[in-house]
């Protein structure tokens, strides 16, 4: 039997990822910077992995009333490593106070955002599959968050250092 809010829940979640996505385009198109560009790109990208996963989720829900097993393989090493290499030329080719350190401030609340309505369905369902999706975007976007952190906690603590802002 079709739970209204399993679907509700989809189409919010998709509806995120999508925000998500043109968000991160908006971003790619507007920086000055080849790392924040390939950066977000990057993020964008990773967004619409998220609304096909999620798709396929709905499309099966809507048609069967159920779930299907989520594929658990979804993180890639190459990402991390990518992301990485990109942060160091961005922190040379970005500082604190330009667009592209706003940008990732703002992703930082919309990853957040994502985590929390994943977590929290995970926590409601009683559904394994649906438990299980949900979950695993939530891990998926925890390591954005993760990524998108650090990126920002680099480009404080560099700002901090050339201008020399310590109180010692």
């Amino acid at each position: 039997m079709q739970n209204q809010k399993a679907l509700e829940i989809l189409k919010e979640a998709i509806l995120l990822e999508r925000r998500g996505k043109a968000f991160y385009l908006q971003a790619a198109d507007n920086t000055k910077s080849e790392a924040a560009e390939e950066i977000f790109r990057m993020m964008a990208e990773e967004e619409d992995e998220h609304i096909k996963y999620l798709s396929v989720q709905f499309a099966n829900y809507a048609k069967k009333g159920e779930f299907i097993k989520p594929d658990t393989n979804i993180n890639d090493e190459h990402d991390a490593v990518a992301m990485k290499v990109l942060s160091e030329k961005f922190k040379n080719q970005v500082d604190a106070a330009s667009y592209e350190a706003a940008a990732i401030a703002a992703a930082l609340d919309f990853e957040m955002r994502a985590v929390k309505v994943y977590s929290d369905r995970a926590k409601e369902s009683d559904d394994i599959h649906e438990k299980e999706l949900y979950q695993i975007l939530a891990d998926w976007e925890k390591g954005h968050h993760e990524m998108l952190k650090n990126l920002n906690d680099e480009i404080k603590e560099s700002i901090w250092n050339d201008n020399q802002f310590w109180p010692y």
